[in-house]
């Protein structure tokens, strides 16, 4: 058996249903290896939902809800957590990242975490007005580990022109992130284009996202003001893939977009 974190159920919901879950297990007296041919999943997938370091599904939810005749227990559980908006669905999201063979992003205003410099992710995160500024930004630039694995994953960016136009961190700091973007844009697995402001109205007005594919499976994150939201129902995964893709139709072709990074840092 997997060796658990802490939990704390009375201050978030989603360790609560990790509580819930483990003691309706117990109670049914079936076994992790039990729970996983009910759900149709790996073992160490199932002991890890245990443990605390992965949360169930909603299409696991329903199985569990029907199995120990539940009504709608955990199914009503998982919905409410996703509509929380809480920043332990980030938490979840980064390990899909950290495992990932495929991040496609849409980043409407900011360059992608991904491919911030520290002074520039230390611009943006000061703002938000946080009192562990600095170690949210070691954070996030711990996060580009994964940008050095083997293989590494493939990155896609669909990157809106607004965001290499704003002038973050002052001139020098985004004359830094534009040129480290063109250098990223060099790797063989990195690819980036622009949707530049002549496209118009387009799908990405409703904000950005990630796309993540991966062997724990296919997720969306979806960013909102001071929350957020992580999806993993195929049918919700699969209409952010179509939005993705009609983003990238009125995005230009890679030398395009790499000359217009290069002519907005030169204009700084």
């Amino acid at each position: 058996m997997a060796s658990e974190i802490k939990l704390d159920p009375d201050s978030s919901i989603l360790d609560w249903i990790t509580i819930d879950l483990r003691f309706h297990t117990k109670k049914s007296g079936m076994s992790y290896a039990a729970v996983a041919r009910l759900l149709n999943r790996s073992y160490s997938n199932v002991s890890n939902i245990m443990a605390g370091r992965r949360k169930i599904k909603e299409e696991d939810a329903k199985k569990l809800d029907a199995h120990w005749d539940l009504g709608e227990h955990f199914t009503r559980l998982v919905r409410y957590a996703k509509r929380d908006g809480s920043r332990e669905w980030f938490r979840e999201y980064l390990e899909y990242e950290a495992a990932a063979s495929v991040v496609k992003a849409y980043e409407a205003l900011a360059i992608p975490g991904l491919l911030q410099l520290p002074e520039y992710a230390a611009a943006l995160i000061k703002e938000l007005g946080t009192a562990d500024a600095e170690d949210q930004v070691k954070r996030r630039i711990a996060r580009q580990a994964i940008l050095d694995k083997t293989p590494p994953p493939s990155i896609y960016v669909l990157l809106s022109q607004n965001a290499l136009n704003w002038p973050v961190g002052g001139t020098e700091v985004m004359r830094d992130q534009l040129a480290h973007v063109l250098e990223m844009a060099e790797r063989p697995n990195v690819g980036i284009r622009v949707v530049p402001r002549s496209s118009g109205a387009h799908a990405g007005f409703s904000g950005s996202f990630t796309l993540i594919y991966g062997e724990a499976g296919d997720v969306a994150y979806t960013e909102a003001p001071g929350r957020g939201r992580l999806v993993d129902s195929p049918s919700e995964v699969r209409e952010y893939w179509d939005r993705y893709d009609r983003i990238g139709q009125v995005a230009l072709p890679v030398t395009p977009s790499l000359q217009l990074i290069r002519e907005a840092m030169e204009a700084l």
